[in-house]
């Protein structure tokens, strides 16, 4: 069917090249008048046939792969990493039913991350300790990995793309700076997936430190819990995880296949509070579930940094956490429908020393 539109363009180029031709035996006036009617006859013509291939266009079905990536980590039963494993030795479950492997990649293939950094006012009185922190973590990951820089306080700033420079990752980590009192968290992460989005098939993440206090989501919950009396009617009031933001960067997430570590910053301990309101608590309560939600969701790790001089270390982590990933994709079996329920994942490693550690599941959006 697609070939119809190139067949009739030989035709049409045929069709005037033979009518050109009986031109020549003609007078003057008679082959001018000719001329202007094959002129109308090939804008006709060629209206037509744009007009088929636009319609013909319409008709191809377009399909979109619902290819399901998991990161998935691996430890023996005393939580050491185990890096030495083959396609063979997983078995992954949707809903109960066992999936077949399209592709595997070992813990040793590099990743694409953005480091995302917290630079509003919250963080003014620490940044020299926050950039050393983010320097070690640096030097925690494979050569090979490719990093872009970005901070945010009210909107984002990439600061390097994706490179595996260390020395251009340095510099844009030295330079980070803000002032700005307000806070843009997931508008900062939906800015960074859509960089994420970029990088093709490569494995991804996003290593973000913040308190996860979103100024706007503040706004909304603080509507939410006017009413309030007491902590257990705040922690009530609100519904962290059914909040629409959250999930339009979560179901990114899942179609990307990204993991996202949370690094929560120690000023966002609600038992740390100065004047803790039930509405203060359930707003940090909220703030603080979201984080989890981030890290459980995309198969990473909520840490909490509990006083500053831990924070190089939790960086180290995360980096060495990484670097003991394997990534495993399959294709949904059957004809399943986007209904937008959810899947449940499970993946089991055939060793039964072992333990295996992915995201829960997703939503078939």
């Amino acid at each position: 069917m697609l070939a119809a539109v190139p067949f009739r363009r030989f035709l049409l180029t045929a069709i005037i090249r033979k009518r050109f031709q009986s031109l020549d035996h003609l007078r003057p006036l008679t082959r001018a008048k000719s001329l202007c009617a094959i002129l109308l006859f090939v804008l006709c013509a060629g209206f037509s046939a744009a007009y088929a291939q636009g319609n013909m266009d319409d008709d191809v079905v377009r399909v979109e792969s619902n290819l399901v990536q998991l990161n998935v980590g691996v430890v023996d039963r005393k939580g050491n990493a185990v890096t030495d494993l083959s396609t063979h030795d997983f078995v992954v479950y949707e809903d109960g039913a066992r999936q077949t492997i399209a592709s595997f990649e070992p813990a040793a293939t590099p990743f694409s991350l953005v480091l995302l950094l917290d630079m509003s006012g919250s963080t003014l009185n620490f940044r020299t300790t926050l950039k050393q922190s983010a320097l070690r973590f640096i030097d925690a990951l494979s050569p090979d990995d490719r990093v872009a820089v970005i901070s945010f306080d009210e909107r984002a700033h990439v600061l390097t793309k994706f490179t595996t420079d260390r020395r251009k990752i340095a510099y844009a980590i030295d330079r980070a700076e803000g002032r700005k009192p307000t806070t843009e968290l997931y508008k900062a992460l939906r800015f960074s997936l859509d960089q994420l989005a970029g990088e093709g098939k490569r494995r991804k993440a996003i290593v973000v430190m913040t308190d996860g206090i979103d100024t706007q989501m503040r706004k909304a919950d603080t509507l939410l819990l006017a009413g309030a009396n007491t902590n257990e009617e705040a922690l009530a009031a609100i519904k962290p995880e059914a909040n629409p933001t959250l999930n339009s960067v979560l179901d990114t997430t899942d179609r990307l296949g990204v993991t996202i570590y949370p690094l929560q910053l120690p000023s966002a301990d609600v038992k740390r509070l100065p004047l803790p309101s039930p509405q203060l608590i359930g707003v940090y309560s909220a703030a603080n579930k979201r984080l989890e939600t981030l890290a459980n969701r995309t198969g990473g790790r909520l840490h909490a940094i509990n006083r500053l001089e831990d924070m190089g270390r939790l960086y180290a982590e995360v980096a060495a956490d990484m670097r003991t990933l394997y990534t495993i994709s399959y294709q949904p079996g059957g004809s399943r429908p986007r209904d937008g329920r959810w899947r449940a994942i499970r993946i089991e490693v055939k060793r039964p020393e072992l333990l295996a550690r992915t995201r829960e599941g997703y939503y078939a959006r």
